[in-house]
C-alpha cells in the first residue's frame, strides 16, 4: 500500500546530521545518514532512522534493473520517496569518477571498493573494464555472512557479458579475520579464471580487502 504524503511525519532526523553536513560537507555523514537526508522523514509506523536503514540494505542487494521495483517495495517509502532515490543513485552514478577511470594495474581499482572493507558482512564485487581498462561498472554479486559469502560464475560475468567486457576485476571483503585467502577463496578463483578464459574475458585479479589492507592475487602469483 502506498502512502499519501499526510501520513508522513516531520523530519526525524537529528538537526546534528544536517549541521555538520552543511559545516564539513556530505562526505561527513555515513550512508544511511545521507538517506536520511534524502527521504527527509520517516511514517507514524516507522522512524526515518529505520526506513534509511532497510532502503540500505535494498540498495545494496539489488541490480540497478530492479532498485526502483524494490524500493516501491520498503514498507513506509512510497512511490515518491522511492523514485527520488533512485534519481539520487542514478545522477551519482552517471557523475562517478570510477566510470571512465582507467586501471593501470588491478589494485588501483581499491579506492573505488575500499568502502566495502567497513561491511559486517562479506560483499562479493566484480569490476568490468573495457578493452581500453576503463572502468564500466562495479556491482556487488553477492552479500554472504561474516565469514563467507556464496558465488556462482554465472553471476559473477552476466553483467560483464552483457555490457561487452573485455576484462574484470573481483574483490571481496573479510569483515573479521586476517586479510589472507581461505581455500574457498583460492578455489573460487580458479573457478571464476576458467569461466572468463572460456567467455574471452580477462580475469585479472582477485582482491581481498580488509581495513587498511588488502591481498591481491596476482601481486602473489596465483592468478593462473
Amino acid at each position: 500500500m502506498e502512502l499519501d504524503e499526510k501520513d508522513y511525519i516531520g523530519v526525524r532526523q537529528t538537526p546534528c546530521i544536517r549541521e555538520l553536513a552543511l559545516q564539513r560537507g556530505l562526505a561527513f555523514p555515513s550512508d544511511s545518514e545521507l538517506l536520511m537526508l534524502i527521504l527527509g522523514s520517516g511514517t507514524k509506523e516507522v522512524p526515518v532512522e529505520s526506513l534509511a536503514r532497510r532502503t540500505l540494505e535494498v540498495i545494496k542487494e539489488s541490480s540497478p534493473e530492479q532498485l526502483l521495483e524494490r524500493l516501491g517495495g520498503i514498507h513506509g517509502i512510497g512511490k515518491s520517496k522511492a523514485l527520488a532515490v533512485a534519481a539520487a543513485l542514478e545522477l551519482g552514478r552517471r557523475m562517478n569518477g570510477c566510470l571512465k577511470a582507467v586501471v593501470n594495474r588491478p589494485s588501483e581499482v581499491i579506492p573505488y571498493v575500499k568502502h566495502y572493507s567497513m561491511e559486517s558482512r562479506e560483499h562479493f564485487v566484480c569490476v568490468s573494464l573495457n578493452g581500453a581498462h576503463e572502468i564500466l561498472g562495479i556491482r556487488v554479486v553477492s552479500v554472504g555472512t561474516t565469514s563467507r559469502t556464496l558465488i556462482h560464475p554465472r553471476e559473477v560475468l552476466s553483467d560483464p557479458v552483457a555490457e561487452h567486457a573485455s576484462a574484470v576485476i573481483c574483490c571481496h571483503n573479510h569483515p573479521f579475520g586476517p586479510c589472507l585467502p581461505s581455500g574457498a577463496d583460492e578455489d573460487a578463483t580458479k573457478v571464476l579464471k576458467r569461466s572468463a578464459d572460456i567467455l574471452g574475458i580477462s580475469f585479472l585479479d582477485h582482491i581481498i580487502i580488509s581495513g587498511d589492507e588488502y591481498f591481491s592475487f596476482m601481486e602473489h602469483g596465483m592468478i593462473g
